[in-house]
């Protein structure tokens, strides 16, 4: 019963940064392969 427990509040943290790492790309605010750094970064929306 326990791993259960712990299973399922792992399983929700998984869920939860995805679904914050999603968004984010969503919005423009991450940077694929540049790192944060999207001064030269062709793929981002945001220039820094």
């Amino acid at each position: 019963m326990g791993t259960l427990i712990v299973g399922l509040v792992v399983l929700a943290v998984v869920i939860a940064a995805a679904r914050s790492i999603w968004k984010d790309k969503k919005s423009g605010k991450s940077c694929g392969s540049c790192g944060g750094g999207c001064g030269g970064c062709s793929k981002c929306r945001t220039k820094d």
